[in-house]
């Protein structure tokens, strides 16, 4: 990267420049610049007339609270647009839209930060990138909350209509609807908020002059010209409160206290001692029973097979006993009541076997006229009557407990009942085929790649999708009926309800009456078009729809895999021919530092919005980045207070760096310092040790950087850039500096050792911003002649020269500087001591050390007039400790400089008894029987390692000792 030159900050357009950094500019010029004047230069550095940006020359910490300023900024600027300026294949992502009931919480953290990381790196590198923002209406969970809003005023869905009840939804989303999307605009997301997408709205935004509805319709119509749509009465899942069909998402399994219940049931025309028993789980639903099966290999019911048994409590009903391998012998008593209208499993065995299916709930969880005199009774209650009555009857056998595997509505929370349904299905048999096909040519990439084999084994073993939810908030269902006539064999697919009538009328004549099913469409369905729909189709000829589809990415989690990726891939290429975007990253959970699911019940769940208040967005963002894609996260205070540890020290930096470079508007030494430029490999070489080897890390770190980015390895290139900057920038390199800031007396020296500070941390922010976005932004605005933003500054080049003898050269000054601190703390030098040293090495090391006396000095504390620098061994090597730092680098350092050698023997010798009676007390503990085989095993394992400790101490005791006596009497 080359520098900027002052020749484009002072030119005619400088009347623009001033209104990015009024602060660039000064009425008078001042002094020539020296090193270290403190507080000086101004209050604040601006980027803009609203002084978004605070220096960190006036703010002690990183304020999180100017996170809101900056992300207006941003926005208030277009920086989140789309821009072909620098050309490029466009980047394109489309968001996953969150609930619009819900609030953040870290799953929405993960996906954002994970987006975001991505969105900002190919803007930086120049690529048009769009990010697709919006919310889906939810059609159960909306449609909850309302009826609870309602509830607490006293009124129920049924009181309404269903305008009256749409319209009070509509009232609660434009009040309450934004919260979310605020919400993920607090966590950094640089999405374009003027193409932002609602999946119920009449009009996606003002940007969008379309309907959404129109294509949810136009592909429901398309579907059902292809034969792949069709209605028919099937299992499902069933929310009894809701009433409504939910998806298999929608529900989740709880282990729970229940009882397993025997019971007999008679076989037909035998003794009363022929019965079979039966264990259930659920034994409201005999009512529905339509067979008894057993294992045709279990001989216990071999005599059985073929007749007849007798539903307990059914007034004599007979239903077949049947032999089918699906039966498990060892569980219960290896007899199975066939339910086919309330259990999946069962229904699957009737459908195969061709038998009959009854269903004996109403859709309110109330037996129906099937049970007899249990009808109208709720299912729970029916449950204990039913048990109640078989006791009495001489039919129950017994009641034990039992670990349930509960259904629970995710909405609701009520019991989930497996219930037969008129639904409408989509066939997706050969939708499937062709999105297997996309996967195994390459045209989609699944990362992790692990997550292929559940995706294939989803759509090989797939099922037809219930696409209908009987719910009054979402996309109706464009069917309409023909009044009179029976609905499975009339119906009208159309895009309106004048489309509808002119359809029946040209069938049935002017007089006909249709009316609209009231079913509405699985959200599943609507956002199963959100990569294509979102850009205007069906309207192919749009501009959005040509530039940017297929997406690039497609970003979520790895548990809705099957239930919203696969889908829009099979949608995709049914509607467009083209699969919807290209990878498909998968991210895993957010745990708690145990390693646990968060949840309310455990008491673990961690907020975002608090989290950031008290650590920042870029702490929390950072955190979340550090893992691998589909692996879980656990998440700690101890990560998220190391991270802000990390946001305080990229500040403290910048603070160092402004404070040691030139007046603002010093024109003279900012030429000077500006014409230094690092993008050639003659220009490398002649940088002095320290400053070749920073430039040529950072080079090297651009490249690591630039590769992990391109295969969204974004945790391997968070840590890549957090070692890089604290292990070699902070650690090393700004320490190094100060050589040349404040002691060298050497202007060309001083000139290009700031040059090296503004070069790499400016690239240095640049790699880091995708994950810390505010605080890489506002350092960045405040170093001086800054007139750009960060958010589209370029991408560093990966095409930069390398120094490799200058990492070579310094790691070796890195190893000196090492082993003499190293000697330092072992000895307990006091901190301000300076001592002397000898530096033993081969005359073309001594060379460039000798270069570095001050660097050497100053990082290992050493007194630089008493460096001595020599091929030979000193003189009184055997009174000084050695220091190998590698082949051909040794040094000495004077014990007499670093302790009072006798009061140091002295002082050894007291330890060393010490140790050794703490030492022989373990010994004799461990050669105790009664204490080896009474205690407990971790007891004694701890004994072990202390006495294994207290050996290794003694040993390096003695053997410090022995030196020092050594020396005593030389």
């Amino acid at each position: 990267m080359a520098l900027a030159g002052p020749s484009h900050l002072l030119s005619s357009s400088s009347a623009c420049l001033r209104r990015l950094n009024q602060l660039f500019f000064f009425a008078h010029r001042r002094p020539a610049w020296t090193p270290r004047r403190a507080a000086r230069r101004f209050c604040a550095a601006v980027a803009s007339e609203r002084d978004v940006f605070t220096s960190p020359e006036v703010a002690k910490s990183f304020d999180f609270t100017s996170e809101e300023r900056i992300y207006k900024w941003w926005e208030s600027q277009g920086f989140f647009k789309p821009n072909f300026d620098r050309g490029g294949d466009p980047f394109v992502i489309p968001m996953p839209p969150a609930n619009v009931t819900g609030s953040l919480h870290m799953g929405h953290a993960m996906f954002v930060t994970l987006e975001d990381i991505m969105i900002r790196y190919f803007r930086m590198k120049g690529r048009p990138a769009l990010w697709i923002p919006g919310t889906d209406h939810a059609g159960i969970a909306t449609q909850l909350v309302v009826e609870k809003m309602l509830a607490a005023e006293g009124i129920k869905r049924a009181d309404l209509t269903r305008e009256e009840f749409t319209k009070r939804v509509w009232e609660w989303k434009e009040k309450y609807g934004s919260t979310i999307t605020n919400q993920i605009k607090r966590l950094g997301a640089s999405c374009d908020w003027t193409r932002e997408c609602f999946t119920l709205d009449d009009q996606l935004s003002l940007f969008f002059p379309f309907c959404f509805a129109d294509a949810v319709v136009e592909a429901f119509i398309r579907l059902n010209e292809k034969g792949l749509i069709y209605q028919g009465s099937y299992l499902v899942n069933w929310s009894p409160n809701l009433q409504t069909a939910v998806s298999d998402l929608e529900v989740e399994y709880f282990e729970e206290p229940g009882y397993l219940y025997y019971m007999k049931y008679r076989v037909a025309g035998g003794s009363r001692d022929d019965f079979m028993t039966i264990a259930t789980t659920r034994p409201e639903t005999l009512f529905g029973d339509v067979a008894v099966a057993v294992n045709p290999e279990d001989q216990r019911y071999a005599k059985y097979v073929g007749k007849l048994a007798i539903v307990p409590l059914t007034f004599g009903r007979h239903v077949p006993i049947i032999a089918d391998r699906y039966v498990d012998p060892e569980f219960g008593t290896g007899v199975l009541k066939i339910s086919p209208g309330h259990d999946q499993n069962d229904y699957h065995i009737a459908r195969k076997l061709g038998l009959p299916i009854l269903n004996v709930m109403n859709k309110d969880g109330t037996l129906n006229d099937v049970a007899g005199l249990y009808s109208g009774m709720d299912r729970f209650e029916a449950r204990e009557k039913l048990w109640s009555d078989l006791v009495e009857t001489n039919l129950a056998v017994k009641k034990e407990p039992y670990t349930l595997r509960v259904p629970r509505s995710q909405r609701g929370g009520e019991v989930i009942e497996p219930l037969i349904s008129k639904q409408w299905f989509v066939t997706m048999e050969p939708l499937a085929e062709r999105a297997l096909h996309a996967v195994e040519k390459g045209q989609l990439t699944i990362l992790p790649e692990r997550f292929e084999k559940i995706y294939n084994n989803w759509l090989t073993n797939i099922k037809d999708w219930c696409i209908s939810r009987q719910l009054w908030w979402g996309h109706r269902i464009p069917v309409w009926y023909i009044v009179g006539k029976k609905c499975e064999e009339d119906y009208i697919v159309a895009r309106n309800a004048e489309e509808a009538l002119a359809k029946a009328q040209e069938k049935y004549g002017k007089s006909v009456e249709i009316y609209q099913d009231p079913d509405v469409l699985d959200t599943w369905f609507s956002s199963a078009l959100w990569p294509f729909s979102t850009l205007g189709w069906p309207d192919v000829s749009r501009e959005d729809f040509k530039h940017f589809y297929p997406a690039t990415v497609l970003e979520t989690g790895h548990d809705i895999l099957f239930f919203w990726v696969a889908r829009m891939v099979m949608m995709g290429i049914e509607f467009t021919g083209s699969v919807p975007f290209s990878y498909v990253y998968l991210h895993g959970l957010i745990r708690d530092s145990e390693g646990r699911k968060m949840s309310k019940s455990l008491g673990n769940v961690i907020d975002p919005l608090d989290t950031m208040n008290e650590y920042g967005t870029d702490a929390l963002r950072f955190t979340l980045c550090m893992g691998t894609a589909g692996q879980d996260i656990n998440l700690s205070t101890e990560r998220l207070t190391s991270n802000k540890a990390f946001t305080n020290k990229l500040w403290n930096a910048g603070k160092f760096l402004l404070q040691n470079l030139p007046e603002r508007s010093d024109v003279t030494a900012w030429d000077l310092l500006l014409a230094n430029k690092f993008d050639t490999e003659a220009a490398l070489q002649q940088l002095p040790l320290p400053e070749g080897w920073v430039v040529t890390g950072l080079h090297e770190l651009i490249d690591k950087v630039s590769i992990s980015y391109e295969k969204f390895y974004f945790g391997d290139a968070a840590r890549e850039i957090y070692d890089f900057f604290w292990s070699h920038f902070a650690d090393w390199y700004i320490e190094s500096s100060k050589t040349r800031l404040y002691h060298s007396g050497d202007g060309s020296a001083t000139i290009t050792a700031q040059s090296v500070l503004v070069y790499v941390f400016e690239n240095i922010l640049k790699l880091l911003h995708p994950f810390m976005p505010f605080v890489t932004e506002e350092l960045w605005q405040a170093l001086p002649y800054r007139k750009d933003a960060l958010i589209v500054a370029p991408w560093p080049s990966t095409d930069l020269p390398k120094n490799l003898l200058s990492i070579k050269r310094f790691q070796n000054l890195q190893s000196l500087i090492r082993g003499i601190r190293n000697v330092r703390a072992e000895y307990s030098v006091e901190p301000a001591k300076r001592i002397s040293a000898s530096v033993v090495a081969t005359a073309d090391v001594l060379e460039y050390i000798s270069k570095e006396k001050q660097v050497l000095a100053l990082l290992s504390k050493l007194d630089a007039q008493n460096i001595n620098l020599t091929e030979s061994l000193p003189g009184d090597a055997n009174q000084c400790v050695h220091i190998v730092a590698d082949e051909g680098l040794e040094a000495y350092l004077p014990l007499a400089d670093m302790v009072d050698v006798s009061a140091e023997v002295e002082r050894l010798s007291k330890r060393l008894s010490k140790l050794q009676t703490e030492y022989d007390t373990l010994l004799a503990r461990l050669s105790s029987p009664s204490f080896v085989e009474k205690a407990p095993e971790n007891i004694v394992h701890g004994v072990r390692e202390k006495a294994s400790e207290a050996e290794e101490k003694i040993s390096l005791t003695k053997n410090r000792l022995a030196f020092l006596q050594s020396t005593v009497s030389t």
